[in-house]
């Protein structure tokens, strides 16, 4: 059986963005930045190649922002 998993065991340890072949300043998408935010920096991958979920992530954090200041307008306005 022929295994690919050949990481050093420091490399294990840290989190993923302090391994030497993610730290090359190269920019990543919606769906990298949100895996390292679900998974505390530790996969960068989880949510997969398509752009679709990091899309929604990110539309989803950007309504939840929104309805809070309306409804925070809203109900300030009420009293």
């Amino acid at each position: 059986m022929k295994t690919d998993f050949n990481y050093f065991t420091k490399d294990l340890i840290g989190s993923v963005v302090f391994r030497p072949d993610f730290n090359n300043f190269e920019i990543i998408n919606a769906n990298q930045a949100w895996s390292l935010f679900f998974t505390v920096s530790q996969d960068d991958k989880v949510l997969g190649q398509e752009i679709e979920f990091g899309r929604f992530f990110t539309n989803l954090l950007i309504a939840i922002g929104a309805t809070g200041i309306f409804w925070a307008i809203y109900f300030s306005q009420l009293g």
